[in-house]
C-alpha cells in the first residue's frame, strides 16, 4: 500500500506545508494497519517519532471519506497537560477538513462542552477522570455523543499497564460501549511498552477484537549520557584516587562544577545556565526544594531568577505558564518537574535533561530522557547522584550508593535486554470493583443485584474476582449505607455512598491527600497537605510563604511571600521497582565493567562500592553478618516481592529463628538480629517457604491493610484478601528464597568495610 496516496487531500496538502521529504516508518506501518484490518492497533516507536501523526492521518482521512454521525474518534491521556498540547496540533491539522476537535477537563472552557453536547462530531480529548464524570453526570448523552463512535485512542497506554487507573480507563471504555451500541477500534500508543504482546491483550481486553503490533525499522537510537556523583560535603569520592585511573588505564571523563554549599546543586546551576533544560525529580517534595536551591544561587550570584517549577500540586496558571514558556524556542530557562513534563508534551528544543537520583522504573527513565533530542538531535540526559558522606561508624548497608547502582542498573537493562517493565495483571482490584459498583449505580439508577452484577463483573478486568466475592461486598455495602435497597427489592445508592459519589475526588482511583488551596493575595499558587499554624512557612511554587491564615472549612491557606529555604510536604507516593532492576543492581557491584557514561566522581564511588560488596562477600550470600547477632540479608527483589519476605521472615519464621527487630530499608535490604546461625537461617526459610501455606497468614491477624483509595469502604475480608493474594509478591519471594544457598559460616567480626574517604586498592579490569 501506498499509504501517502491513501491519506485523505488535507492531510497531504499538510505534510506537503511542514516541509516533510516522506513518511517515517512508523507512519507506514500504522497507515497499513489502519486503512488494511479492522483490528485494533498498538504503535510503539521512539519519543518525537511521529506516533500521534501516524495515527492521526489514517484515522482523520477515513472520517472525511465516511462522516460519523456522533463523535468519532475519543482520544484519551494520562494529563491534562498532553491532551492541552495535543489540542493545538490536532486543530491546526482539522481544520481544513471542518472536524472539530473538543478537550474535556475540568481546565477546559465550558462553552465548547456545551457546544459539544448539542451537536456532537470530530474528536474528544479527554481524562479517564473525566470520562468517568461524562460516565456519571452525563450518561443520557452517552449514546448521542458515542453512538458512531470509530476510534478511541489511548496516549501514553504504558502509564496505565500498572495500576487502578489503567483498569478504570478500561471499564469506563467498556461501560461507554455497552450504553451507546457502538465498536470503536482501540489505537494504544507509547515509546515504552516492555512486552508488546502482552499489552497488545491489555488493549484488546473486552473489544472483541485482536490487536495488531505493526513492525518496523526506527532507526538507530543515538544518546548523549553522562552519570555523576556527588557526596553533599566535601570530600568526593575521587579526592587522593589518580591512582584509580592510571590502574584502569583510563581518563575518567570528567566535568568540574564550582565548589558551592551543595556540590550537586551547584553542578546543575552551572550546567543550565544559558540553556533550556528540564530537571527532573521523584517527588514534589524534592521539586520545591530544589528549585528554591537553584532560585536562592540565583540571588547569591546576583542574577536573573532563570528556574521554573512544574508538578501536579501546582495550580493550572503555574502549570501553563511553564509549559508556554519552555515551548519558546527562544526561552533559557530551565523548568523543575516531576513526571507531570513526562509524558509526550512537546515542549520545544530542550538542550538537555537532568535527573537528580534515579528513578523507579525503566519506563519513567527513557520517558524522561526522551523530552530531550526532538527535531533532529540526539537525546540527552545528565544523572546527578547525591548523598550524604556515611558516618564514621556506619553499617554495611549504608556504605552502599544505592542510587547510584540503581541508576546504571536502569540504563544497563534497557541497553542491553530493552527491557522495560511489564504490565501488571495479576492483582485483585477490589478497591476498583467498589469504585466502579457506586458508579454504576450513580450512572444507571437502579437495579437488581443480578443485573448489577452482569454489568460489574462482566467487565474484562475483573474476570478474576467471584460472585462470593461480589456478594460479600453488597452486603457489606447495604449494612454500611453506601447503598440501600428498594421496596421493589432494587439498589440504589445509599446516603454515604452519594455523599462519596457526589465529591469530585470520586472520579479518581488514585489516592490523594486531603488538600488546602493555597492563596497569595488574588493568585492561586496550587495546594499542599497538612498545613502549619499561621506564622509558620510553607514551600510552594519554588518559593517559600508565610502562613497568614487557615481555614479549615473552606480549606484554604492565605499567606504571603518571603524569603528563606524550608521542606515541602503533599503526601505519600510509594514506589513500583522490579525485580529485575534490583538483580541488576546486585550485577553493577559483582561486575567489573566499565560504564562510559560515568563521570570521575561516580567511576571513584562505584569502585568503593564493589570493593564493599566484595570484602562483605555479598556477591556469594544474600545474608551478612554485621557484628553479633546483627545481620543484613539482601535479597535482590522488586518492591512486592520485599514486602512479602518482611512478613514471611516475621510471621512465618521469626520463631524459628529468634529474630528480633527487623528494620526495613526497601527494596534494598533488611537488618535485624536473630539467635541463629547462616546455615539454619538458610534451613529454616527454605523448610517455611516449601511449606504450601495461606498467602492470608502473612496478613497480622488484627491489620487491615488499606492499599488502595477505595479499601476503606470495603469489607475487612476483601481489603486483607486483595493484599495477601493481589499486593504481596509471594510466589516471587518463595522463589527467591528457595534460590538461597548455604556457603559455610562467615567470621563474626564486621567485615573490613574501606572508608570512602581513602584510597584502596582498585579492581582488576
Amino acid at each position: 500500500m501506498n499509504v501517502f496516496e491513501r491519506y485523505a487531500p488535507f492531510i497531504q496538502d499538510y505534510i506537503y506545508r511542514s516541509g516533510w521529504q516522506a513518511l517515517r516508518g512508523v507512519q507506514n506501518a500504522a497507515g497499513s494497519a489502519i486503512f488494511g484490518t479492522e483490528d485494533n492497533v498498538l504503535l510503539t516507536a521512539s519519543t518525537a517519532s511521529g506516533k500521534t501523526e501516524a495515527a492521526f492521518f489514517p484515522i482523520l482521512t477515513l472520517l472525511e471519506e465516511d462522516p460519523p454521525a456522533s463523535v468519532g474518534v475519543l482520544y484519551i491521556a494520562p494529563l491534562k497537560a498532553l491532551i492541552n498540547d495535543q489540542f493545538g496540533r490536532l486543530e491546526e491539522l482539522c481544520e481544513e477538513a471542518g472536524i472539530s476537535v473538543t478537550r474535556w477537563h475540568g481546565d477546559a472552557p465550558q462553552s465548547r462542552k456545551r457546544r459539544l453536547l448539542r451537536k456532537p462530531s470530530g474528536i474528544l480529548q479527554i481524562t479517564p477522570e473525566s470520562l468517568e464524570s461524562l460516565m456519571i453526570n452525563k450518561h443520557m448523552e452517552i449514546p448521542s455523543l458515542f453512538g458512531d463512535l470509530r476510534f478511541i485512542v489511548i496516549d501514553e497506554i504504558h502509564s496505565l499497564l500498572r495500576g487502578d487507573r489503567g483498569l478504570q480507563t478500561f471499564c469506563l471504555i467498556e461501560r461507554m460501549c455497552r450504553t451507546a451500541g457502538c465498536r470503536p477500534r482501540r489505537i494504544g500508543l507509547s515509546a515504552t511498552i516492555g512486552n508488546p504482546e502482552e499489552a497488545g491483550r491489555f488493549l484488546a481486553a473486552g473489544s472483541g477484537g485482536r490487536t495488531v503490533i505493526p513492525a518496523f525499522e526506527g532507526g538507530k537510537e543515538i544518546w548523549r549520557l553522562s552519570m555523576e556523583h556527588f557526596f553533599n560535603t566535601a570530600p568526593q569520592a575521587d579526592e587522593g584516587k589518580q591512582e584509580v585511573f592510571e590502574t584502569l588505564r583510563m581518563e575518567a571523563p570528567t566535568d568540574t562544577a564550582p565548589r558551592a554549599a551543595d556540590p550537586g546543586m551547584g553542578y546543575i546551576f552551572e550546567h543550565t545556565r544559558g540553556k533550556k533544560c528540564l530537571i527532573f525529580t521523584n517527588s514534589r517534595e524534592e521539586c520545591e526544594a530544589v528549585c528554591q536551591s537553584l532560585r536562592q544561587y540565583c540571588e547569591a550570584n546576583r542574577e536573573p531568577d532563570r528556574f521554573l517549577i512544574h508538578h501536579g500540586n501546582l495550580s493550572a496558571s503555574y502549570r501553563e505558564s511553564a509549559e508556554e514558556e519552555m515551548k519558546d524556542d527562544a526561552s533559557l530557562l530551565s523548568v523543575c518537574a516531576t513526571a507531570t513534563l513526562e509524558l509526550g508534551i512537546d515542549i520545544g528544543k530542550l538542550e538537555k535533561a537532568f535527573q537528580i537520583d534515579a528513578p523507579f522504573t525503566v519506563s519513567g527513565f527513557l520517558q524522561r530522557m526522551g523530552r530531550t533530542g526532538r527535531r533532529g538531535e540526539p537525546a540527552e540526559m545528565w544523572f546527578v547522584m547525591r548523598e550524604d558522606h556515611p558516618e564514621p561508624r556506619a553499617m554495611l548497608p549504608d556504605m552502599i550508593p544505592w542510587y547510584l547502582i540503581q541508576g546504571i542498573a536502569l540504563v544497563q537493562l534497557y541497553v542491553e535486554e530493552r527491557f522495560v517493565e511489564p504490565p501488571r495483571t495479576e492483582r485483585l482490584p477490589y478497591s476498583l470493583l467498589y469504585h466502579q459498583t457506586m458508579s454504576t449505580l450513580a450512572s444507571c439508577g437502579e437495579m437488581s443485584p443480578g443485573e448489577l452484577a452482569s454489568r460489574v463483573l462482566s467487565l474484562s478486568c475483573f474476570h478474576s474476582i467471584s460472585q462470593e466475592d461480589y456478594r460479600v461486598l453488597l452486603r457489606h455495602l447495604l449494612e454500611t449505607d453506601h447503598i440501600s435497597r428498594t421496596e421493589n427489592g432494587g439498589l440504589i445508592l445509599g446516603l454515604t455512598g452519594e455523599r462519596i459519589v457526589n465529591n469530585y475526588k470520586f472520579y479518581a482511583v488514585f489516592q490523594e491527600n486531603i488538600e488546602y488551596s493555597v492563596r497569595s493575595g488574588p493568585e492561586e499558587l496550587g495546594t499542599i497537605v497538612k498545613p502549619p499554624p499561621a506564622g509558620d512557612k510553607i514551600a510552594i511554587a519554588g518559593r517559600v510563604w508565610i502562613v497568614d491564615e487557615v481555614d479549615h472549612k473552606k480549606r484554604e491557606v492565605y499567606c504571603t511571600l518571603v524569603n528563606g529555604n524550608i521542606p515541602a510536604y503533599f503526601g505519600d507516593v510509594a514506589g513500583d521497582i522490579h525485580t529485575r532492576i534490583l538483580e541488576r543492581m546486585r550485577q553493577v557491584l559483582k561486575e567489573q565493567k566499565c560504564y562510559p557514561y560515568l563521570l570521575r566522581h561516580a567511576v571513584c564511588r562505584l569502585r568503593d562500592a564493589r570493593e564493599t560488596f566484595a570484602k562483605a562477600g555479598m556477591g556469594d550470600r544474600p545474608l551478612v553478618r554485621l557484628g553479633g547477632n546483627m545481620w543484613a540479608l539482601f535479597p535482590w527483589i522488586g518492591s512486592y516481592g520485599f514486602l512479602a519476605l518482611e512478613r514471611f521472615l516475621k510471621i512465618r519464621c521469626g520463631k524459628r529463628l529468634g529474630l528480633k527487630g527487623l528494620n526495613p530499608s526497601r527494596p534494598y535490604y533488611l537488618q535485624f538480629t536473630m539467635q541463629v546461625s547462616e546455615e539454619d537461617f538458610y534451613r529454616i526459610t527454605g523448610e517455611e517457604a516449601e511449606k504450601d501455606f495461606d498467602p492470608l497468614e502473612l496478613v497480622y491477624p488484627k491489620e487491615n491493610p488499606v492499599f488502595e483509595k477505595y479499601d476503606e469502604y470495603l469489607p475487612e475480608e476483601l481489603v486483607r484478601k486483595g493484599f495477601a493474594l493481589g499486593v504481596l509478591d509471594v510466589p516471587g519471594m518463595k522463589e527467591r528464597v528457595l534460590g538461597w544457598k548455604p556457603h559455610g559460616p562467615q567470621k563474626t567480626r564486621q567485615p573490613d568495610i574501606p572508608d570512602p574517604q581513602r584510597g584502596g586498592s582498585p579492581p582488576k579490569i
